[in-house]
């Protein structure tokens, strides 16, 4: 399966807002951001996770100093203004493997970074 997957090029789907999105988020310190945005549709009489889009980007000078915290922080604001045309008003999950980031959601800050995209989010 494997094999199958690495050989055949990913095929993007249109959304249906209807149904509920998923956004995959990662962010690798001093490197770079990253999102892919999912659906699961059924296709064929058979449920089929597609992908929607695929976004990356290198961070910044200023943005690679930052710690894993706010790198995952801002990797999340980034995806969701990026997104924003396929997630306002939609349902949707945020998928990350960085657990702490839900927790940061809720904490009060005195970092304007942070305090700034809190607002965002």
């Amino acid at each position: 399966m494997i094999k199958h997957e690495l050989t055949n090029a990913p095929v993007l789907i249109l959304p249906d807002f209807e149904l509920q999105l998923k956004l995959y988020i990662d962010a690798a310190c001093s490197r770079g951001l990253g999102a892919t945005l999912y659906q699961r549709q059924i296709v064929d009489g058979e449920p089929r996770e597609g992908v929607i889009c695929y976004i990356s980007r290198k961070l910044k000078d200023s943005e690679a100093r930052y710690g894993a915290i706010q790198t995952e922080y801002l990797c999340l604001v980034w995806a969701l203004e990026k997104l924003h045309y396929y997630l306002e008003g939609a349902v949707f999950e945020v998928y990350t493997d960085f657990t702490a980031l839900k927790s940061l959601l809720n904490v009060e800050t005195t970092n304007r970074y942070m305090l700034r995209w809190q607002i965002t989010i």
